[in-house]
């Protein structure tokens, strides 16, 4: 876990509080699936949690499209061809705030899902319909070069455990705890600076 460093009166509390307090804004917001981004988010985070991932990668989960949050280009931007690149949004908003550990998987989750589909083709086929459009916009499936450079990457392994677990967290009837209770899985790895 990392070390936080306290920036003037902003404790690694006053940072999850405002992460959080941008989910509870927008967070009600579909994105192309059955549930809302803060649904999303927690089912994400849920069943990360009940699999026994570490905390990183539960607050990866948690975090993962945040970028989706930050963007203000509508709830309909795949229909409209339109890349917002969250990944990227989001990771360069988290970078200042929590560890790498915790911002490179979701600055890589898109990666993954590419990544996947070159690896394999069922991965692919199983996509739901927003992730196989949306995946179109990201560039399709890896090439072979694209794969052999992301496998290089050292946090790849978090982001594709990620990016199952974004697969999973679209089930309209699952229930989640609330965000809250998910506040410790942030706070460990937040880097104020």
């Amino acid at each position: 876990m990392s070390a936080r460093i306290l920036f003037g009166d902003m404790k690694p509390s006053d940072v999850v509080s405002d992460v959080f307090k941008l989910f509870n804004e927008k967070g009600h917001r579909a994105y192309g699936e059955d549930v809302t981004e803060l649904q999303h988010a927690l089912q994400c985070a849920t069943i990360a949690r009940s699999r026994g991932e570490p905390p990183a990668i539960v607050a990866a989960c948690l975090l993962h499209d945040y970028g989706h949050l930050v963007h203000d280009l509508g709830e309909d931007i795949a229909d409209r061809g339109i890349d917002a690149r969250h990944e990227a949004i989001g990771a360069n908003r988290l970078d200042r705030l929590f560890t790498a550990e915790v911002v490179e998987p979701v600055r890589l989750h898109v990666a993954a899902k590419r990544y996947l589909c070159w690896k394999d083709p069922a991965y692919l086929s199983g996509l739901s319909d927003a992730s196989s459009q949306s995946l179109m916009l990201q560039g399709g499936p890896m090439s072979d070069a694209e794969a052999r450079e992301f496998e290089r990457h050292p946090h790849y392994q978090a982001a594709v455990r990620v990016r199952h677990y974004d697969d999973l967290g679209k089930d309209p009837t699952l229930k989640t705890p609330d965000i809250e209770d998910f506040r410790q899985e942030l706070e460990a790895f937040v880097q104020v600076a």
